[in-house]
């Protein structure tokens, strides 16, 4: 058998040692500690993320950023933009051309009552009217485009 080494379990010390853990009296009456808990901030800067939880993150951010910019923020997809530059562009045109059309009705020698025939039909009957009148029909066409003479009887309603 070994011989049993000093200061190791076997050593006996006296009472007054202050080395033995031996509970305070004031601590025995608080009852047991409770730790603190931790801030808001404490547990967020202890948290530690995953690379799934990272790209999940990232992705619903692209995502969300996606959903507002074409929600709120006026962005258009290129189809989009198209049509719409196409739409533009063709109403410029027949708002032009229906000023020649009110320009072609001026040289009518029966403008006046004609004018008033215009005035006193329905609104969606002008358009045939000024096209049967040919006021519509553009200088180097055969015919006339419906466009262009509604729009054009639009205008002509107007005037007095």
């Amino acid at each position: 058998m070994e011989p049993s080494k000093p200061g190791f379990g076997d050593e006996k010390r006296s009472d007054n040692d202050n080395r033995k853990a031996q509970p305070s009296v004031e601590s025995s009456k608080m009852g047991p500690v409770t730790p603190m808990k931790k801030s808001w901030k404490q547990r967020w800067n202890a948290r530690q993320l995953s690379k799934t939880m990272t790209a999940c993150i990232c992705l619903a951010m692209i995502a969300g950023t996606m959903l507002v910019g074409f929600s709120w923020g006026g962005w258009v997809t290129g189809g989009t933009a198209q049509k719409t530059a196409s739409t533009m562009a063709n109403d410029a045109v027949v708002q032009r051309l229906s000023a020649i059309c009110v320009a072609q009705f001026q040289q009518d020698p029966a403008k006046t009552e004609k004018l008033a025939e215009l005035q006193s039909i329905s609104s969606y009957q002008r358009g045939n009217y000024v096209k049967d009148q040919g006021w519509s029909i553009m200088p180097g066409e055969e015919e006339s485009d419906t466009k262009v003479a509604t729009a054009c009887g639009k205008s002509l309603a107007v005037l007095e």
